[in-house]
């Protein structure tokens, strides 16, 4: 009998404010772009990009157009999704109030399954 696997989706595992906000912490750490796209859409996405394009006031597929990994969106529109969130953006220093290890982890683990 074969084994079944199926495709690990972050977005299942998306059932409290406190990870959605970790999860994006986490990413905007990271630094990188490309990342802060991914876990926004997955958050989109989790909440439903339907209702969460008309609560931005925009189509779904600006909104599609905007989370896509090879987009750049404008700075306005990253804080405009991130307000509609319910989340607003802080700076900090360096080293202080990183996000938590299992969220790191969750991130590391969906790189790999991304790029495998």
């Amino acid at each position: 009998m074969a084994l079944k696997l199926k495709k690990w989706d972050v977005v299942e595992h998306m059932d409290n404010e406190e990870f959605i906000s970790e999860y994006i912490k986490a990413s905007f750490e990271s630094g990188d772009e490309k990342e802060i796209l991914r876990a926004l859409n997955d958050v989109v996405r989790a909440r439903g990009i339907t209702e969460f394009a008309a609560k931005m006031g925009v189509t779904r597929q600006s909104l599609y157009k905007t989370l896509s990994v090879n987009s750049s969106p404008e700075f306005l529109t990253i804080q405009k999704l991130i307000n509609a969130l319910g989340l607003q953006l802080s700076v900090i220093s360096p080293n202080k109030h990183r996000a938590s290890k299992q969220i790191k982890k969750t991130l590391a683990n969906k790189k790999q399954i991304i790029y495998s």
